[in-house]
């Protein structure tokens, strides 16, 4: 019994930095925040800690966040499912390839990281503007007469994403594929599963979660993600979080930006645990770390 109470308050004295660090800088945070949502907005930069509901009520009955806030929805949703249409493959490729130096491939994968996430999203102005390299190439092609408005349109801020999110997606199928034993695909060739059959009822299912864990990760970081928009898109293509924004430093209105923060931070939280609910969170970690 003694070693127990001794092994027990050692954890305690071994996790007690971690939590104390997850209080102050997440728990606590999120407190005062949603404390803020009750406050009474009075002018630009002035509230007062009068209790209200009044930024709650604007934000359920208006409309006009409501449609924020279903754009970001669908343009994250979007984003996340042409990760995995377009990732998926490159992954298994990964994977199966008889390539000696592999971790080469994975390499060339994370290269975009090294360079900054701005610079690299400021590269698409150069591509999609109208005196972008596509339009500039079907000009002189004689394919178009004028150049195409690709620029500042929602297209624009999804492809940004996908090119920012796309690695999130292939590493986390890659890792998922990785753990599979290869002796179950080599059993079900020789029960007659032809290639296609084999990778659709043995590899396919199996990589699900690591497919899923994808999904999530690109889900949550496009739906939250605010300089892609701000960049790429037009005033008709913010985010939720280009409301955020221009709710606190554009109109200085700290209990209202405090509410909209909080219902994005829930409806991403709610994704999280549907998420956790049926997948678990491991293979995220797995994937993050791969």
């Amino acid at each position: 019994m003694g070693w127990k109470l001794y092994d027990s308050r050692l954890a305690w004295t071994l996790i007690a930095p971690t939590l104390l660090l997850l209080l102050l800088f997440l728990v606590l945070p999120i407190i005062v925040m949603t404390a803020y949502t009750f406050f009474t907005f009075v002018t630009a930069g002035v509230e007062t800690s009068v209790l209200t509901l009044a930024n709650w009520k604007e934000f359920l009955f208006d409309t006009y966040y409501h449609g924020f806030l279903w754009k970001t929805v669908r343009v994250g949703a979007t984003t996340a499912i042409l990760c995995a249409l377009v990732g998926y493959f490159p992954a298994y490729f990964i994977w199966s390839t008889r390539f000696r130096h592999k971790w080469l491939l994975l390499l060339l994968l994370i290269v975009p990281f090294w360079i900054s996430f701005t610079i690299r999203t400021f590269s698409w102005i150069h591509i999609l503007g109208e005196q972008g390299l596509i339009n500039v190439v079907l000009l002189r092609l004689g394919i178009i007469g004028e150049p195409i408005p690709m620029l500042y349109t929602e297209g624009a801020v999804i492809m940004g994403l996908l090119h920012f999110l796309l690695p999130y997606m292939i590493l986390n199928v890659y890792v998922s594929l990785e753990s599979i034993d290869r002796t179950l695909i080599s059993a079900a060739r020789s029960m007659g599963c032809t290639s296609a059959q084999a990778f659709r009822e043995v590899t396919l299912p199996l990589s699900l979660p690591g497919l899923g864990a994808g999904l999530l990760l690109c889900f949550v970081l496009a739906a939250g993600s605010y300089v892609t928009p701000q960049l790429l898109g037009g005033s008709r293509d913010a985010l939720f979080g280009n409301l955020i924004y221009d709710t606190i430093m554009g109109q200085l209105n700290w209990p209202m930006g405090a509410t909209l923060s909080v219902v994005l931070f829930v409806l991403l939280g709610c994704a999280a645990a549907a998420y956790t609910r049926y997948m678990g969170m491991s293979q995220i970690m797995k994937g993050l770390g791969g």
